[in-house]
């Protein structure tokens, strides 16, 4: 049977896409080396679009309006620059009522786009540019550690991690973060009150790592404007043990918090990359695999969400669970000693 893999490797290759949310100008060149500050590409997009139907402020046809209208498509316009004029004694004008460009012209109408923003997208994490993806970003490699978690709040930042978990079930308060913390990615625990989140802001922190988070502050985290990932989803749950090793050996590293949406459709995870130095790189990771006995898998059900183990035996047909349902299942012993029945499909290779 195949099963997700959640990536917890000490050394990966790591490929990832940047790209902008509208067409644009990219900027990197194949084959160059980034940091995660370096601007790869850039757009400029219009927050509201306004239709001026000059057919109806005339009180004339769509043809005849077409024909008065002195805007040309692409054309920018100023506040109070002419669209048309109407003709006759007591003609009416109608003008741009704010600064913009045309981007339509037909049927009577003009159609500007107006409000222009700036969006600029840098690279996010170290590494070089393997491919190019027109108008919109490039692709990304690097080497290091991967941590995958189950939820993050959309956004990424790079900086030195400091550890301020004294164990994987350690719960983070505003009283333990100071001055000596701002612009440190934290590793926490667990935070059980939005005051910690506010303080963590008012420091600022550049992100924070969390073993889980309570579904009552997804609110409060998702207005953060740094990032916020959590490790192995909501609640009190304790950090697993595997990602706990990994993070914790790396405490005063570089790394990057990708806390993009999960996407089951897309694959994209919310993740930590580790950049580390290498003079051969490792293969890429899959995805996907076929559970065998004698992996290491991580349990996404209560009550043991988030707990590592091993698969130890695969049942044939379908196992009479618990609930009383039948489903396909296996045996796996976990790092207490406890060795337990669980549904195939509640479980997800490490590695």
């Amino acid at each position: 049977m195949l099963a997700p893999v959640n990536h917890i490797l000490p050394l990966t290759t790591i490929e990832r896409e940047r790209v902008l949310p509208v067409s644009g100008n990219v900027i990197a060149k194949l084959n160059q080396n980034v940091s995660s500050t370096d601007l790869i590409a850039e757009a400029t997009w219009s927050r509201e679009h306004l239709l001026i139907d000059v057919a109806r402020a005339l009180g004339i046809s769509a043809n005849a309006a077409d024909r008065l209208i002195r805007v040309k498509v692409k054309e920018k316009v100023s506040e109070g620059t002419e669209i048309a004029v109407g003709k006759g004694m007591g003609s009416r004008t109608i003008r741009a009522p704010r600064e913009g460009r045309v981007v339509a012209v037909g049927a009577g109408q003009v159609l500007i786009e107006t409000g222009d923003a700036s969006i600029q997208l840098r690279a996010g994490i170290p590494g070089t540019i393997v491919h190019i993806i027109p108008n919109r970003g490039a692709r990304i490699r690097t080497v290091g550690s991967l941590i995958q978690g189950t939820w993050g709040n959309g956004r990424i930042e790079t900086g030195l991690l400091f550890n301020l978990a004294e164990g994987p079930a350690d719960v983070l308060t505003a009283s333990r973060l100071d001055v000596s913390l701002r612009g440190a990615i934290i590793l926490a625990g667990l935070i059980r009150d939005a005051e910690t989140l506010r303080t963590a802001a008012e420091l600022p922190v550049r992100g924070l790592i969390l073993s889980s988070i309570s579904p009552g502050l997804l609110p409060t985290a998702q207005q953060m404007r740094f990032p916020i990932l959590a490790i192995d989803g909501f609640g009190q749950i304790p950090m697993n043990s595997a990602a706990y090793k990994l993070l914790t050996t790396n405490a005063k590293r570089d790394v990057t918090i990708n806390a993009e949406a999960f996407n089951r459709y897309t694959g994209a995870r919310p993740e930590i990359i580790i950049p580390l130095p290498v003079s051969q790189e490792p293969p890429l990771p899959t995805d996907v695999s076929t559970l065998e006995t004698g992996q290491t898998v991580r349990l996404r059900r209560a009550p043991h969400t988030g707990e590592i183990g091993t698969l130890v035996k695969l049942h044939p047909g379908l196992s009479s669970l618990p609930s009383g349902l039948r489903a396909p299942a296996g045996d796996v012993k976990l790092e207490n000693g406890e060795q337990i029945l669980v549904p195939l499909v509640n479980l997800e290779i490490v590695g």
